[in-house]
């Protein structure tokens, strides 16, 4: 499988379980690689109370990583 490229950070239902790996790319030339499936059981109980995961079945962020993962590996 290879790597999903992203200019933002993303988790969406619809990738829980594929064990997919992500690298995005902030605009301020930052990246940040992680594996979907951990950030999701990391990030989870805060996903499911939040209405853009709800309602857009995703959550995402183009400026930088979720303070909850900012230090902790993830791939």
């Amino acid at each position: 499988m290879s790597n999903l490229q992203s200019k933002r950070f993303v988790v969406r239902k619809s990738l829980i379980g594929k064990n997919q790996i992500i690298e995005v790319t902030f605009k301020s030339g930052k990246t940040y690689t992680y594996n979907h499936d951990i950030v999701y059981e990391l990030m989870k109980d805060k996903l499911n109370t939040m209405n853009c995961f709800e309602k857009y079945k995703s959550y995402t962020s183009s400026t930088s990583v979720p303070v909850v993962l900012r230090d902790k590996v993830v791939i």
